[in-house]
């Protein structure tokens, strides 16, 4: 015997977000796959709260539907125009206007310029109006192919854009100096604020010099070095620096700033050397 369905009906959304990301593009065809490389590039650098990174991969559709609750849209695909490898094309939000129309389409056929006129089709109000796209030109699209030099290097250069006209203003704003905790078992405490603002990507550096202990934000885990953990909810991160300073006795909070000329964070030891035994 059937039971009736009571309460709310329930809609099924993307979440909201200030920016979303989506790379487009085809992992296994060498350079048509720079869009999701991209993103895994911008993940392991850190996501700051706000902004939200999609794999489009070659699902076009999908990809319309990401874009419901967005507020501003940035697109990474390839392009095949015969320029140059590794040119970047921009292609600003009002020049999006006069877009392919969707008759005929099948998912084979379904690029980036598709997505975005099937969002304003299937969204209607609910599609984002500032929508930019990155478009790099290929080298090759072999099966199996890794991206090639130029299309690595165009790709570094979208990275920075992004970072700078979209995802930096979404990160907490970093103070120029801070406090940090040595602890007696020979772990550097950091805050979540520090931490988000100077170390998104979790993964650092760490060396003496000049009896100062730096840290140096790395771009992600595959570039080595040191991981911060997650200490708590709130973010607060702990980092293992006992081999480090493994001659001196600290512990404590001490002082520290950041330093722009070598972009670290310069933490001026307290306590001296112990001679060797």
């Amino acid at each position: 015997m059937g039971t009736a369905a009571t309460g709310d009906a329930q809609h099924l959304e993307a979440p909201g977000c200030a920016v979303l990301v989506v790379g487009c593009g085809n992992l296994l065809r060498g350079d048509d796959g720079v869009g999701p490389v991209l993103v895994r590039h911008l993940w392991e650098r850190g996501v700051p709260r706000g902004a939200r990174l999609v794999d489009g991969g070659t699902a076009g559709m999908d990809v319309a539907f990401q874009m419901r609750g967005a507020e501003r849209v940035v697109i990474i695909d390839a392009a095949a125009t015969g320029s140059a490898p590794g040119t970047i094309f921009k292609v600003p939000a009002t020049e999006l206007v006069d877009l392919p129309p969707l008759q005929g389409l099948h998912t084979h056929s379904f690029r980036w310029d598709h997505a975005v006129a099937f969002a304003r089709w299937a969204l209607g109000e609910d599609c984002p109006t500032d929508i930019t796209v990155y478009l790099v030109e290929v080298q090759g699209v072999e099966l199996g192919a890794g991206l090639s030099a130029p299309v690595q290097a165009a790709m570094e250069l979208v990275i920075d854009r992004i970072e700078a006209d979209h995802l930096a203003a979404l990160r907490p704003a970093a103070a120029p100096e801070v406090t940090v905790e040595f602890t007696a078992d020979g772990y550097l405490r950091l805050d979540a604020a520090l931490a988000a603002s100077r170390f998104p990507s979790d993964a650092v550096t760490a060396l003496v010099r000049d009896d100062d202990l730096w840290l140096i934000p790395l771009r992600g885990p595959r570039s080595g070095g040191l991981l911060l953990k997650q200490r708590n909810p709130a973010g607060d991160r702990s980092l293992l620096i006992r081999e480090v300073i493994a001659d001196r006795a600290i512990s404590g909070v001490a002082g520290a700033f950041w330093d722009d000329a070598t972009k670290s964070l310069r933490i001026p030891l307290p306590g001296r050397r112990e001679p060797p035994g």
